[in-house]
């Protein structure tokens, strides 16, 4: 069911001093839950009346800015919400805490949740469409002191989903390197990263890397609203362990199998044991793929058995890319290069644009240099910054020896391995983002 709500409702009665230009704006339409519930919208007639505008225009002025995340957060009296664009929070506006309880409620109607339930946690989710384009919205809510909730709605343009290894940035090394093993049909692949950082993503592109017109691969992990081409879903049967599974899928002839996430010891031992049946790819919770390594091994408590079975562990960091239409050009003092580990011979850099004083002043040129592709901001958009280990010999030994994270860093380092360091180095080299940029990944917290 398409509901009707892409602009304002002919019943609602405009105040006579509203901007013209505001009687015409296009809202966000709501084309129904993932769950498949139906609102039921007369039985909630006065939440609707005083959400459900507001909650439209929220979610517009957020996809208008190109938001991916809008986090609503009561403060007492108030709620303040922040919208995530490009992976930084930038405050949006300040909400009555009635007006805030109205849009989170509407919202979570609008997912096929239960709006009335404010005692405990609820995810859902909404598909949309705003300016002829398709998104799936994702909502949780959260109860917090005072019978309030903590509201937070990701937005996924559906012409955006990285899923294949160029989407995501993988460098041909690195799609060989997955390739190599996986044609083993044993040893285990990891991708590695904290919350948000696209460790799931990252994965996916790891399993699209698969040849799989020569090899048969196997999904054993609940992969949500994503379709996986050439990729074969299985189910798990109820009661049946991780190892079962892979049991089940190598008796169908599986060479490769994408698992679910190894969040427990139970999960990371049975995977290393299935990982002798046939190829595993699968993420685990580290701040890079060192970490995840060392953390691996803790989990396990059996560094010997990873160092066997361990193959490769691929980690990312997202960047900020600079706006193409805006970014400047500046020659760099070479005291600058010498520090960071630039060459001597670059020339030139690139970085957000900058203005002098005089220029700030002028209201008519602050009007005219502002640029729309990013909305001032000077980035437009985010890449992939990805590392690797390969479990080589020396790293083998080390592994099993119970080498920690910064012991196997510099392994990697000194056997030349892609690291986030390198990669960093070379997107602002090739102008795609600045130095500023990556001080700022790098200074946050994990």
């Amino acid at each position: 069911m398409i509901f009707g709500w892409g602009r304002k409702d002919d019943d609602y009665d405009d105040d006579e001093d509203e901007d013209e230009d505001e009687d015409d704006r296009e809202y966000v339409l709501f084309q129904g839950a993932l769950n498949g519930e139906t609102p039921d919208l007369a039985a909630n007639a006065r939440l609707v009346q005083a959400g459900l505008l507001p909650a439209k225009q929220l979610v517009t002025e957020a996809l208008e800015r190109r938001a991916e995340m809008i986090r609503i957060e009561p403060k007492g009296k108030v709620a303040q919400v922040a919208f995530y664009i490009d992976g930084v929070p930038y405050p949006a506006s300040r909400l009555p805490g009635q007006m805030a309880m109205a849009i989170t409620q509407m919202l979570k109607l609008l997912c096929g949740l239960d709006p009335r339930e404010r005692s405990k946690p609820q995810s859902g989710g909404a598909n949309v469409e705003f300016t002829e384009n398709k998104y799936v919205l994702k909502v949780d809510s959260a109860p917090v002191a005072g019978g309030a909730e903590r509201l937070i709605i990701r937005a996924q343009d559906q012409k955006k989903v990285l899923e294949k290894p160029d989407d995501v940035g993988f460098s041909e090394e690195l799609k060989a390197k997955i390739r190599e093993f996986t044609s083993q049909k044993n040893g285990l692949l990891l991708a590695a990263g904290p919350p948000n950082s696209g460790v799931t993503t990252v994965s996916i592109a790891m399993a699209r890397s698969v040849d799989a017109y020569m090899y048969s691969i196997y999904s054993l992990a609940d992969l949500g609203d994503r379709d996986l081409a050439h990729v074969t879903s299985m189910k798990k049967n109820e009661g049946d362990t991780l190892s079962q599974t892979i049991t089940r899928a190598k008796r169908k002839e599986a060479d490769v199998c994408y698992v679910e996430p190894l969040l427990t010891a139970e999960l990371a031992k049975e995977s290393l044991e299935g990982s002798k049946e046939c190829a595993l790819i699968g993420e685990f919770p580290a701040k890079d793929a060192a970490d995840a390594i060392a953390r691996f091994c803790q989990l396990v408590g059996d560094p010997k058995a990873v160092a066997a079975q361990l193959r490769l562990v691929c980690s990312q960091k997202l960047v900020r890319v600079l706006c193409t239409k805006c970014k400047q050009a500046y020659r760099p003092n070479p005291k600058l290069l010498a520090k960071v580990g630039l060459p001597p011979e670059t020339k030139v850099l690139y970085r957000p644009p900058r203005y002098d004083e005089e220029d700030e002043e002028d209201e008519d040129e602050e009007e005219r240099r502002v640029c729309r592709r990013c909305g001032g901001l000077g980035y437009h958009g985010r890449t992939g910054m990805l590392e690797f280990i390969e479990v080589t010999e020396p790293i083998r030994k080390a592994i099993a020896q119970g080498a920690n994270a910064n012991q196997l860093r510099e392994l990697a380092r000194n056997e030349k391995m892609q690291s986030f360091q390198s990669e960093g180095l070379r997107l602002v080299v090739d102008g795609n983002t600045s130095l500023e940029e990556l001080q700022r990944v790098f200074r946050s917290k994990d």
